[in-house]
């Protein structure tokens, strides 16, 4: 159960988002598309939270292991979940964007994937796109650590966690487009294939580390109790 919540809430908060970046975003705008993320972020918080606890990111799950609140064979299982749902969502989007007139091409227009270099929207580099990929991910992993933590007011994890989302995005979409989440890249980029794919490896590594960092920071500022 805790399994096919995390690929449906995966699914659910890719669909949203790459539906809007691909096929609404000269409407909405980067604004729209951060919003079409956190929001869904969060209506899943409370949707499949108090089921599998809504990790629905690679990297959140791997903080929460690193900070013992989960098991290694629940954290590996949530992975591969989360990255199923994301390739469904992407193959659902590339579905509905080929119904217009003359058809889509994932591979012509880069369908939303993250990139760095020449393939990033504001040209950054490889180090720059791996940092900005990393301390924003920090960001999104501890605040979860933080408004999940049983001190923390009950009932209100997914209203910080669904903001701080919009707000890496907003800050990462001229970086690298956006990721912070290793099933988020995953998911278009096997069907952009190209660049798309030998570029892959930075937003799986960048957003594990950040979530890896978050674990230590939090861990470290968190008050034991008495």
């Amino acid at each position: 159960m805790k399994y096919a919540a995390e690929l449906f809430g995966t699914f659910v908060l890719v669909f949203a988002g790459l539906t809007t970046a691909v096929i609404a975003g000269g409407e909405v705008h980067n604004v729209g598309v951060a919003l079409a993320f956190g929001l869904s972020l969060m209506a899943m918080a409370y949707t499949v939270g108090p089921i599998s606890g809504c990790h629905i990111n690679p990297a959140v799950t791997l903080g929460m292991l690193l900070a013992k609140r989960i098991q290694v064979s629940q954290a590996l299982g949530y992975m591969v979940a989360q990255v199923i749902g994301a390739i469904i969502a992407a193959g659902l989007v590339l579905f509905i964007a080929n119904g217009v007139p003359g058809g889509f091409s994932a591979s012509a227009t880069g369908f939303a994937s993250n990139g760095f270099g020449l393939h990033s929207p504001g040209q950054y580099s490889l180090a720059a796109c791996f940092a900005a990929e990393t301390f924003l991910t920090m960001l999104l992993v501890i605040t979860v650590l933080g408004a999940t933590d049983d001190r923390a007011p009950a009932g209100f994890a997914g209203i910080p966690i669904g903001f701080i989302l919009t707000v890496i995005i907003l800050a990462g979409i001229p970086i690298t487009n956006g990721s912070f989440n290793p099933a988020r890249s995953i998911g278009p980029a096997i069907f952009a294939g190209g660049w798309a794919l030998e570029q892959l490896w930075l937003f799986i590594v960048a957003p594990l580390l950040g979530g890896a960092l978050a674990a230590g920071i939090f861990s470290a500022i968190r008050k034991p109790k008495a």
